[in-house]
């Protein structure tokens, strides 16, 4: 296999991977995960989505467009912009539940309280496997001033946080009566949606170089409304609110470490 083939293959797996192990968790820890944990993890996966939105994301964008002088924000800003509203019309549309509430988002359904939770994880992770695709794609053109290194620390950036991730939607499965295995099965396809979004992406690069900065935005508006809208809620809801916000400074200091070093 080609050598860039094989890094590309690693680049698309590599969430995934993270979002399997997440959820064996099912398999180790007997209670349902601790809130002080589960704070942590939500600011740390936070802290690592608005990093690489940023660092991998909207800065490429800008670099891209140099050219174009003070105009060069521009991609960057309607991308971002774009990016938000398509995952805000998702999250109306879509019936889904999330963790910790009873109370369902989007269109009336008659869903089971499992599948409302799995679509909630699914909105999360499409926006991300979009991110992975985006920039393997502008490392493998050419096109841009992303390396393979720095779109592989991307996407080993969102495995990391997709580990909590995982964790976090196969233990309240677990808690509502499911098997272990069942948990750590519709946790672990949560994930699925991510390399699927990145292949798509990918394929479609060729005709997406010439707007190659609006998407690198568009996958960035996209994390940073997942952030927004749900995980940082989440995280500052209720007791321990100060534990995400130490998870965010480690998971966002990490990712750009990761970025810079890597890139």
């Amino acid at each position: 296999m080609h050598p860039m083939t094989t890094t590309l293959l690693i680049g698309l797996l590599l969430p995934l991977l993270g979002t399997i192990l997440g959820s064996a968790f099912v398999f180790f820890m007997k209670d349902e995960m601790s809130a002080r944990l589960q704070k942590s993890l939500l600011g740390f996966a936070s802290g690592v989505m608005v990093a690489a939105s940023v660092w991998s994301l909207l800065i490429p964008a800008m670099e891209m467009e140099a050219d174009s002088g003070k105009w060069s924000v521009m991609p960057a800003a309607i991308g971002f912009l774009l990016g938000m509203g398509f995952l805000l019309l998702i999250d109306e549309l879509t019936p889904h539940l999330h963790i910790g509430t009873d109370k369902p988002e989007g269109v009336k359904s008659h869903l089971s309280k499992t599948a409302m939770l799995t679509l909630a994880v699914t909105i999360h992770n499409l926006p991300e496997g979009m991110a992975v695709g985006v920039v393997l794609a502008g490392a493998d053109s050419g096109a841009t001033n992303i390396s393979v290194a720095s779109a592989l620390a991307v996407s080993l950036g969102i495995a990391i946080q997709n580990i909590p991730e995982g964790a976090i939607i196969s233990m309240p499965m677990r808690a509502e009566g499911n098997s272990k295995w069942r948990s750590f099965i519709l946790g672990s396809l949560s994930g699925a949606v991510e390399p699927v979004g990145a292949l798509a992406v990918m394929l479609l690069a060729s005709l997406l170089i010439p707007v190659m900065p609006y998407m690198l935005a568009f996958a960035a508006g996209a994390m940073f409304y997942v952030v927004v809208e749900e995980l940082i809620p989440e995280a500052s809801n209720g007791q321990h609110s100060n534990l995400s916000t130490i998870g965010f400074a480690i998971g966002f200091v990490l990712m750009m470490m990761l970025d810079v070093v890597m890139g």
